[in-house]
């Protein structure tokens, strides 16, 4: 009989509304944006913080909502999809604590690009519309901050557009398995294991694929001997292969 092996994600069980203080703290003086504020100044920004407590599954909000709040995780894994004209969501990140998403514009009329959905049990700190807009007039250069990461941010998705319109679907499993390894990588005994539940239909969500067609790839770098794979668990095993897969000509 062959043994199922023990999945090694560590798994993460957040209770909602139960972000402490100290990590509150901790989460804010980590975000770009706040990085260069004095303890002083990031207290008081936590006062106009509220937490929301999301299960597995759930979904903070979806595209086309009004964009009233800027979210931030304190604890857990949420992704962005958006929804194409093809029928299909694509999952756009898998974004982790301290990171930020959802509303950064001030402007009343502004609406969500993407959907945001609990990939984990998460605990996430929120910002209405009104307390960033006070934020930013208090303090100017978070404002100059908060542009030069959106100017960042639309590069990337222009990067990523022309990944899923210009590459085969090995070279996107490939690249979205190192981008993850990059992100969420820890050293384990079956490789680097990405560090989060991970099955093979999310995987084809991030990747603009078929379930069928990820779990084909995924199938032979098993095979090849490039990652070690399990329910919903992957671990690399060699980088270089996939590296050299990921840039290939086509």
């Amino acid at each position: 009989m062959i043994k199922r092996r023990k999945n090694p994600v560590e798994m993460i069980h957040t209770e909602p509304n139960l972000c402490s203080t100290d990590l509150r703290l901790h989460i804010l003086h980590g975000v770009p944006f706040f990085a260069s504020l004095e303890h002083t100044k990031i207290e008081e920004i936590n006062q106009q913080i509220h937490e929301k407590g999301f299960k597995p599954g759930d979904y903070l909000y979806f595209a086309g909502d009004p964009a009233d709040s800027l979210f931030i995780i304190a604890e857990g894994r949420v992704k962005l999809l958006r929804h194409t004209t093809a029928g299909k969501d694509v999952m756009l990140d898998l974004l982790i604590p301290g990171e930020f998403f959802g509303g950064l514009s001030t402007s009343s009329s502004s609406t969500y690009l993407e959907t945001a959905q609990a990939l984990t049990s998460v605990c996430a700190l929120s910002i209405s519309r009104e307390g960033f807009r006070t934020i930013l007039n208090q303090h100017p250069a978070v404002g100059i901050q908060v542009l030069d990461l959106v100017a960042a941010r639309l590069e990337a998705a222009h990067d990523t557009i022309h990944q899923l319109s210009a590459q085969t679907a090995e070279q996107r499993i490939a690249a979205t398995l190192l981008m993850l390894a990059a992100k969420l990588g820890e050293p384990h005994e079956v490789g680097l294991l990405i560090q989060t539940p991970l099955s093979r239909d999310e995987l084809a969500e991030m990747t603009a694929t078929t379930p069928e067609t990820a779990s084909r790839v995924i199938s032979q770098f098993q095979r090849d001997g490039w990652i070690a794979t399990g329910r919903k668990w992957i671990a690399l095993i060699r980088l270089e292969e996939l590296l050299q897969t990921a840039e290939m000509k086509v």
